[in-house]
């Protein structure tokens, strides 16, 4: 369990180059050009890695936390044959979405793990807090004891699941976390209203609905595509965001889909177009 400390922020300007895929699907350092030049770097508490934060055209701008699932000694689903591993094919896909993100410069990027790094739930929700993002996108890969289980599924928050599997994956992610003690509680709850908890719902709800409109037709979906539930790293980034299951590695489509950079790619440029679109509406507000 993570008790919170105090916060303890460090900025350092820094040049960055956004990795690409070469093609054994390993990163590459990005060419001169390629990515936007300049970034910064915030240090967090309590073993957390340090967030590079990559900067957008203009200063100013809405900032969007990817949060690519599982990582460490957490592998996450495994798919058939053992050749995709959850953890790694998250990052990927982050990575890519960054990199699609930096390379229009609309909006500022940060991952809460760069790496093959363990990194808790409420960690994951304290980088949201920290560095204030304006909207976190969490990415994960389905897998199912039926191998024609197959599509992309986009969770929000809700107090009342969506379905019974919505009901059961957040269950299954609250057991993983098990009780969260932190000195803030109190705080915390005093700050989420149940009006500001209510806004995030809705936001999150409306943003899901934008991912799925872009992703229709591009990329299978699930026959109900969009599904809600009290999923604690949702409720604890304090921020509007969703929960993506990129579809089932355990399904010989989805993997084929998923094991490869463009195979990826529709539902990269949806995730994409979706949070600069997503951001753009809310800050004209």
């Amino acid at each position: 369990m993570l008790r919170a400390t105090p916060f303890l922020a460090i900025f350092a300007l820094m040049a960055c180059g956004e990795p690409r895929q070469g093609a054994d699907n390993a990163p590459e350092k990005a060419l001169a050009g390629e990515a936007r030049q300049g970034g910064l770097t915030v240090s967090l508490p309590d073993a957390v890695a340090d967030v590079e934060i990559s900067e957008a055209a203009q200063p100013g701008q809405p900032l969007v936390l990817i949060d690519p699932g599982h990582g460490g000694r957490d592998g996450g689903a495994v798919g058939a044959g053992g050749s995709l591993i959850e953890k790694n094919l998250t990052l990927a896909m982050a990575k890519e979405v960054r990199a699609a993100l930096v390379a229009n410069g609309r909006v500022r990027v940060a991952l809460t793990r760069d790496g093959d790094t363990a990194l808790t739930l409420e960690q994951r929700a304290l980088i949201a807090q920290k560095v204030g993002a304006d909207l976190f996108v969490s990415i994960h890969m389905d897998s199912a004891p039926n191998p024609d289980a197959v599509g992309v599924t986009v969770y929000s928050l809700s107090d009342v699941a969506s379905s019974q599997e919505a009901a059961a994956l957040a269950a299954a992610e609250a057991e993983r976390v098990g009780r969260v003690v932190t000195t803030n509680d109190d705080l915390v709850e005093t700050l989420l209203t149940d009006l500001a908890l209510r806004e995030q719902m809705d936001a999150s709800a409306a943003f899901a609905r934008r991912v799925l409109r872009r992703a229709e037709g591009n990329v299978p979906l699930r026959p109900t595509p969009q599904q809600s539930a009290d999923f604690h790293v949702l409720r604890r980034a304090q921020t509007p965001g969703v929960l993506v299951e990129a579809g089932y590695i355990t399904n010989e489509a989805d993997a084929a889909r998923l094991g490869s950079v463009e195979g990826r790619a529709p539902l990269v440029r949806a995730l994409a177009g979706a949070i600069e679109a997503d951001l753009a509406a809310r800050s004209a507000r």
